[in-house]
């Protein structure tokens, strides 16, 4: 057989649309670039004669001699080939990467968009595959849909070592208020004579910035941290960058009083340092400008118009007729442009705002470490679908204005106009709001996650209307967050607010008056992880199709800079939550950096006590011990499913000092009597949990303090002190003792919540099974028990867990033998799709939050204990794969292990299952079905299970 070559071939994918508009002579360009470069790679006597093609379907292609390489660029669709704008200098050199035809894509789509793109028209891909022998492939993408978003989806290189020598300094406006809400733009031009190959900077700000080259938008950051933390982003210039003068700047805000939760600051400050020094270098201070800019300010929380706790950030105001709309551009030479300054006023001292890493002594607060995550999204996506049009008073048509967004329409003066949009599915985005003329016109948009009665009640998450008691159909409203939008009558104004929003309905509420207003469009910009869903779970009940895929929206809309438990009200990084998401991340993307991070946060969190924060980053302290033990048990995940030790080494301390904390509570009966603070376990339907009896001591904390016991046990073992190890498996036993004897009640024949044995839940017995706390023998008797109580209710005197809690219920499923009842476990989730939830709520019930991670753990439960894959041993070393199909006559699915992808194929034989499992090179295990055991190994495994 003749061997197969390797083989390079790269495409350029547009729609219609874009063949349209966007100057196809620019890919031409292109070619004949990257073409060039790519005979760098190869040795002189690899070049073969270069041939063009012209046509609609094929542009240039170079080909190589005996099939060794081939470059092709091809444009599909296109209308017709039209000269265009000059094509900016792309390094020609075997140093090009994939980043630079990203950023020459959008300088081509933003030089030809004469005209606003249609919202979603299509897709500019560039695709480069490499070809192997034995039809091997690795691909390399970078994409860009086809929708009026500035800015680029950023790219990462890796991480700075965590020490590293500044030359750059901290700067800030000379006279503002530093600790005040506050937004700065600054400045700084660079005249080049050619344009590098590479131009890295590096750049912080407290609390956040945005950075831009020549107009177009580089990055933002940095991600959240704490002062002795501060992270700081690492961007290359230059695809941004010309020949000649080029102009960087940067958006700088701090909320101050107003600022997310999460949030932690000093003081209002930029930093930016390159690499390049001397004429080519732009590290601050030297020529930077900087100015205030009073058009763009933060909402206090009167605006929000809905009343729940919320921890998130402020709604902004722009108002048009005091904003800078120069400062981005060469020509701005607005008169608030002053030479940067310290923002250590509060020293005497020359040179206290020098940089300086977190590991090294300082005279600024700003310890700097890299941020080892890469750039969060900045992808187009839809605003939504005008679902409703009113006009309350004025002359506007409604048949027009229901046009919007899909193409401009106008308001007449002195109208009051409504415009609902309906995504269908939640989304973490930048709204972006263009319009024309409007002089004294007010536009408030409103971000909701469902909609509302006149009771704040919400229902069907499509139903647009509600009917009162009285049989009268009524509208639901939007409510919750908003931005207001002030247009002082110029062209074009561009409404986009600092930080991103959620929202499934967006509410416009618009008044005009003395000019018409013209709304141009409204485009959105997708911002979160840029997490890959590499695992799949395939059956033949349609439900589990749309419990996944609302399962993984609800992850990922919840997974940003760090882990949150809301996207909407806070924001915040709880461990509690955080220890779900980090699996469904492990079980879905295999990837773990947002996970390692928040371990990190976790253990720098701690205070002196010895037990951690609850949650983290955060400006506003909270302790709840009980995380703390769940954060040792995020540790024992991590260990299980990676081999990097680090995190769990740099955390033994920790470990240590949390189970110091608790057993100062510990009862000579192995009890803990009440805790500190707040103890949280789970949100019940009704009274309080944890509860106490007469002399303090509650059995559900001290369940939680077992589990942590066990854990920290096994991680001692591993990487620390084996005598502590045997201390705390002997400590356990006591505490598993002691619950059993005092917490046991035999007439119920369930665990009590605390020694009266006066309060019962379905938290006490899962975790009683799930630690053995209860014994073996027992444990399926008291699942049966409980499994039938549904969130939100209270069967028979027990407390129903939330669907939080239903994870650790899945997993004492699976410890006591019945995990195949998981299936009919989830029926809380089946009825959710029939009230159209896009991601899963809080709790039961009239939930505050339609957008909670912790209630997504059913992809990673389809994933572990239907699909049945689990690490059988540290570092997922060995896999163990036992599959419960309940009812399902079939499944296919695939997950994502270190060394590659296991793939699973089952189908039912009766009683028995037919399997087909391939493994990762390097990768056994076993297969465990009905009683039995099968060994795994590399590669194919078929198994006819009895």
């Amino acid at each position: 057989m003749r061997e197969i070559q390797p083989k390079t071939i790269l495409h350029f994918y547009t729609s219609d649309v874009i063949g349209r508009q966007v100057h196809q002579i620019g890919f031409l360009q292109l070619c004949a670039r990257l073409s060039s470069s790519i005979k760098r790679l190869l040795p002189p006597a690899q070049w073969g004669k270069t041939r063009h093609i012209g046509s609609r379907q094929m542009l240039a292609s170079d080909v190589y001699p005996n099939n060794s390489s081939f470059l092709e660029a091809r444009i599909t669709n296109a209308q017709s080939l039209k000269p265009g704008a000059l094509m900016p200098n792309l390094p020609d050199s075997s140093g090009l990467q994939l980043r630079n035809v990203a950023a020459y894509l959008q300088q081509l789509q933003q030089a030809s968009a004469s005209r606003p793109l249609r919202r979603a028209a299509g897709k500019l891909r560039c695709e480069v595959r490499r070809m192997r022998p034995a039809f091997a492939s690795v691909s390399l993408a970078v994409a860009l849909l086809a929708a009026p978003v500035r800015g680029s989806t950023q790219t990462h290189t890796p991480p700075d070592p965590l020490h590293r020598a500044w030359h750059a300094s901290w700067v800030t406006h000379p006279t503002a208020p530093l600790r005040e809400p506050l937004v700065l733009h600054f400045r700084r031009f660079l005249t080049l004579a050619a344009t590098p190959a590479s131009y890295i900077v590096r750049v912080s700000a407290d609390n956040r910035f945005v950075l831009y080259v020549n107009g177009q938008r580089v990055g933002d950051g940095p991600a959240r941290g704490d002062l002795t933390h501060w992270r700081y982003e690492r961007f290359d210039l230059a695809p941004y960058l010309l020949p000649g003068q080029n102009l960087i700047t940067a958006t700088v805000w701090n909320w101050g009083v107003y600022a997310p939760i999460a949030q932690v600051s000093d003081r209002t400050a930029f930093l930016l340092e390159s690499e390049a020094t001397g004429s080519d270098g732009v590290s601050t201070p030297e020529g930077w400008q900087v100015e205030i800019e009073p058009g763009h300010r933060a909402l206090d929380r009167s605006s929000v118009t809905q009343r729940a706790y919320m921890a998130a950030g402020p709604g902004e105001e722009i108002n048009a007729a005091l904003y800078d709309w120069s400062w981005n551009t060469p020509s701005g030479a607005g008169a608030g442009w002053v030479p940067v300054a310290s923002p250590m006023r509060d020293s005497i001292y020359p040179g206290v705002n020098l940089a300086h890493s977190a590991d090294a002594t300082g005279d600024n607060p700003w310890g700097l470490v890299p941020d080892t995550l890469p750039h969060m999204a900045y992808t187009a996506t839809s605003a939504g679908e005008t679902v409703r049009a009113q006009v309350l008073n004025g002359e506007a048509a409604e048949s027009s204005i229901e046009n919007f967004p899909a193409r401009p329409v106008t308001i007449p003066a002195g109208s009051h106009a409504h415009i609902l949009l309906d995504r269908e599915t939640l989304t973490t985005a930048y709204p972006i709001l263009t319009v024309s003329g409007g002089k004294g016109s007010q536009i408030w948009q409103t971000y909701s996650e469902a909609l509302y009665d006149n009771q704040d009640h919400k229902g069907d998450r499509n139903a647009l209307n509600y009917t009162d008691p009285q049989g009268v159909n009524h509208p639901r409203h939007a409510l919750g967050l908003r931005d207001t939008f002030l247009p002082d009558g110029g062209v074009k104004r561009v409404f986009e607010p600092l930080w991103w929003r959620t929202w499934r309905y967006l509410d416009l509420d618009i008044r005009t008056a003395a000019e018409p207003l013209q709304l141009d469009s409204l485009t959105a910009a997708f911002s979160a992880y840029p997490f890959e869903e590499r695992a799949t779970f395939q059956s033949p009940d349609p439900e589990l199709a749309k419990i996944w895929d609302i399962s993984w929206r609800t992850a990922r809309l919840d997974a940003h800079e760090t882990y949150m438990d809301t996207p909407y009200y806070e924001q915040l990084q709880y461990i509690g939550d955080t220890r779900i998401q980090a699996l469904i991340s492990y079980a879905v993307t295999g990837d773990d950096r947002l996970a390692r991070e928040a371990l990190e946060a976790f253990n720098d969190s701690r205070i002196p006590e010895g037990i951690t924060r609850s949650r983290y980053p955060s400006s506003l302290p909270q302790n709840i011990p009980t995380f703390s033990l769940l954060w040792i048990g995020m540790l024992h995940d991590y260990w299980m499913y990676r081999s990097d030790p680090a995190p769990i080494r740099a955390s033994l301390m920790g470990i240590r000092a949390v189970l110091d904390w608790f057993a100062q509570y510990q009862q000579p009966n192995g009890l803990l009597r009440e805790l500190p603070w707040w103890s949280f376990i789970d949100w019940v339907p009704s009274g309080t949990i944890p509860t106490f009896d007469s002399h303090g001591e509650s059995c559900v904390t001290t369940l939680q303090y077992l589990g942590a016991l066990g854990n920290a046990a096994d991680l001692e073992a591993a990487f620390g002190d084996p005598s502590l190890a045997t201390h705390y498996h002997g400590r356990a036993a006591h505490v598993r003792a002691g619950i059993y004897d005092r917490c046991w009640a035999p007439a119920r024949g369930l665990l009590a919540d605390n020694p009266d044995k006066t309060v019962f839940s379905q938290q006490a017995n899962i975790m009683g099974v799930l630690y053995d706390a209860i014994p073996k023998g027992q444990q399926l008797a008291v699942l049966q028990k409980v499994l039938a109580i549904e969130p939100g209710a209270t069967l028979d005197g027990v407390l129903s867990a939330s669907y939080y809690f239903r994870f650790y219920l899945a997993r004492a499923l699976d410890h006591a033998g019945m995990a195949d009842d998981y299936l009919a476990s989830i029926q809380p989730w089946r009825q959710l799709l029939a009230r159209h939830f896009s991601t899963w709520p809080e709790v039961p019930g009239d939930t505050r939050s339609d957008s909670h991670a912790w209630s997504a753990h059913p992809i990673y439960d389809l994933l572990t204990l239907v699909a049945g894959v689990e690490p059988a041993s540290p570092g997922f070393k060995t896999v163990r794969i036992a599959p419960h199909l309940g009812s399902l006559p079939s499944l296919t699915a695939a997950f994502p292990h270190p060394d590659g992808i296991i793939q699973m194929n089952y189908h039912r034989l009766g009683k028995g299952l037919d399997a087909a499992i391939t493994l990762p090179a390097n990768l056994s295990g076993a297969f465990v079905f009905a009683g039995r055991t099968w060994p795994l190994r590399p590669g194919a495994n078929h198994i006819h299970a009895p």
